[in-house]
């Protein structure tokens, strides 16, 4: 009988002693997941997939890239916002999040409680364009053509409170103009929507307009960055037409992990997104799109930004008046 006790007392220790090993895996012990809230294909989609395979390698894990699409957003962030706080489970949190949020108060998530702020990736403007053989040449031909006939002209957009819905809405409020806006299932059928001649103008962001424009099929008449692109250096911002700051309007996504996750894994996390943004390869591949690699110096730093950003979309949302 005594035997037999220190037999079962010693697998108890052994079980117990290999449990404490697994516990302590270095972080990441497996494969981790990036919820991405837009359509596939889209403009931050592909920037989030040239990132992964760099990513995973900086980590030493598979980094798994999923959509998850539906109300601008939201329903990716709720799913993250509810998932274990390990770093396994990230969002490509995006200013899309807080202007939701600013728009809906009652949404089941809080992007500046419910996340940790990670890592920024990606900056992007927003891009306004038209179909290549429009009659709009200028931003000014279009608040003239708008004037001349009031309600009659549209702009689409991948959903509402998006940043291509805001940067629209922001030209429609300072130029006075009376215009619609078309919503549409995402950001990938905006370029379809123009060429069909369903809606005049848009505003998608750069890593979705520019490639657009390059090959022909639309026009740029504008960017919302504060200084001219380099991909289309002809083109004018849209606050030198309009000499108003919030014109100046970037869309940016980066990593959030879901609150209360450990600190050491989220600088792991960081630090291993830093090393892929230093990478001059990527940073070419960002440009050519006409975005930027955005590099922040700590998660600290990031959270900071991100809380700046929450202030200024909040005052855009207000000049615009847009609702949910």
């Amino acid at each position: 009988m005594q035997r037999r006790s220190l037999c079962q007392a010693s697998l108890a220790a052994t079980a117990l002693f290999a449990t404490g090993v697994r516990a302590a895996d270095p972080f990441p012990a497996k494969p981790i997941r990036v919820i991405v809230p837009y359509a596939a294909g889209g403009g931050p989609d592909l920037q989030v997939r040239q990132i992964a395979p760099k990513f995973g390698e900086a980590l030493g894990q598979a980094i798994v890239v999923e959509n998850k699409v539906g109300a601008a957003g939201v329903l990716a962030a709720q799913y993250v916002a509810q998932a274990a706080p390990d770093g396994y489970t990230l969002l490509m949190g995006s200013n899309t999040h807080l202007i939701q949020k600013i728009m809906q108060p009652d949404l089941r998530f809080d992007p500046l409680n419910d996340f940790v702020p990670v890592s920024n990736m990606g900056a992007s403007p927003t891009v306004m364009v038209v179909r290549a053989d429009s009659p709009y040449k200028t931003v000014e031909d279009v608040i003239a053509a708008a004037k001349a006939n009031p309600g009659k002209m549209n702009y689409c957009s991948g959903g509402i409170g998006t940043s291509a819905h805001l940067a629209g809405a922001t030209l429609v409020s300072l130029a006075g103009l009376k215009a619609t806006h078309i919503p549409l299932k995402g950001s990938v059928e905006i370029t379809a929507s123009l060429l069909r001649g369903d809606t005049d103008f848009a505003f998608p962001v750069a890593g979705t307009g520019v490639p657009q424009v390059k090959g022909g099929k639309l026009r740029a008449l504008a960017v919302t960055s504060a200084a001219r692109l380099k991909e289309l250096p002809d083109v004018p911002t849209l606050f030198e037409v309009m000499r108003n700051e919030l014109t100046v309007q970037e869309s940016w996504f980066g990593f959030w992990a879901p609150a209360r996750t450990p600190v050491d894994v989220v600088n792991k996390i960081h630090a291993a997104a830093n090393k892929v943004l230093m990478d001059p390869a990527l940073r070419a591949l960002f440009e050519s799109s006409g975005s930027t690699a955005a590099v922040t110096e700590s998660a600290q730093a990031f959270a900071a930004f991100v809380r700046t950003e929450n202030r200024k979309w909040a005052e855009i949302v207000r000049l615009t008046g847009v609702t949910a």
